[in-house]
């Protein structure tokens, strides 16, 4: 009859397996794309900005806060101050955690005052400049303790 008949199943199958997955695909898609196009975009007006937990953002950073207060005399001016954490940039732009008085550190930017009379002049990798301003000399410098 037709000697070649047996030899066009194989294809046959295969073929519609191929057009069996493509129309998957198209379904799969299809509905993919239908279920995120009924998310709304929100106003800006909406949106507010975000502030920063100063005490959250010192505990991210590893910085443990003692479970009571000392009530020690306040020391000398640098020794006032304790570096917690730095972030830094190549272009000396960043932030950096620093504790008043033994209280939670707090996150303070580049040229932002740290106290009255004081700003955070700069940022290394390991290292905050305070100073009286932004173009002074530094009034200290506070270092990073080493890991134990």
């Amino acid at each position: 009859m037709f000697p070649n008949a047996p030899t066009r199943w194989p294809a046959r199958i295969v073929t519609l397996l191929v057009w069996l997955a493509a129309g998957a695909s198209v379904a799969y898609w299809g509905l993919k794309l239908s279920a995120s196009s009924t998310l709304r975009a929100v106003p800006a007006a909406a949106v507010s900005a975000a502030s920063a937990d100063p005490a959250m953002v010192a505990y991210l950073l590893g910085v443990r806060t003692p479970a009571a207060a000392t009530d020690a005399p306040v020391a000398a001016a640098p020794n006032r101050f304790q570096l917690a954490g730095v972030i830094a940039s190549h272009t000396r732009q960043g932030a950096a955690l620093i504790s008043v008085d033994g209280k939670p550190p707090k996150p303070y930017r580049v040229g932002a005052q740290v106290e009255s009379g004081l700003i955070l002049q700069s940022v290394s990798a390991r290292r905050a400049v305070l100073a009286a301003s932004s173009d002074g000399p530094a009034a200290f410098t506070l270092d990073l303790p080493l890991k134990k």
